[in-house]
């Protein structure tokens, strides 16, 4: 039986990836922002989609229903979000940012932006190697 190497397991890699660039990103917002993760996603899906369901937050997001739950609650105390009914689904909330909530995602985006020009600069011309490569993976898992 052939022994199972961790640290050379695709899967296990990339896992590790994400979760150590998700928690070093997390010193661009957390510290100013004080967000946890969840709701730095949240946020940013609302940022991006302007008006979205939560079910759909976590679709795109890839986080559980209860992560997405938690993350709205919270944003939703500081006033950057607001709920409303869903025209089409009556047991559905449509979500969206505040004011305030688009002010500090306006904020934190440069920040963002400049960090993933820090990893891809670092990367150098391997960069779009490994943009082809995650784009095959997204094909192949059907992420979009």
């Amino acid at each position: 039986m052939a022994d199972l190497e961790l640290e050379t397991f695709l899967p296990y890699r990339l896992n590790r990836i994400a979760a150590a660039v998700s928690q070093d990103f997390r010193s661009v917002y957390g510290p100013h922002h004080d967000l946890t993760i969840p709701e730095w996603r949240v946020l940013a899906t609302l940022g991006q989609s302007e008006r979205i369901s939560a079910k759909e937050i976590g679709r795109h997001s890839s986080m559980h229903k209860t992560k997405v739950s938690r993350a709205v609650r919270a944003l939703e105390e500081r006033r950057w979000l607001t709920r409303r009914e869903s025209e089409e689904d009556r047991r559905e909330e449509i979500l969206s940012l505040t004011a305030q909530g688009r002010k500090v995602y306006k904020d934190i985006v440069p920040k963002a932006l400049a960090f993933e020009k820090q990893i891809l600069d670092r990367l150098g011309p391997e960069a779009e190697d490994l943009h082809a490569a995650l784009r095959q993976l997204e094909t192949i898992f059907k992420i979009r």
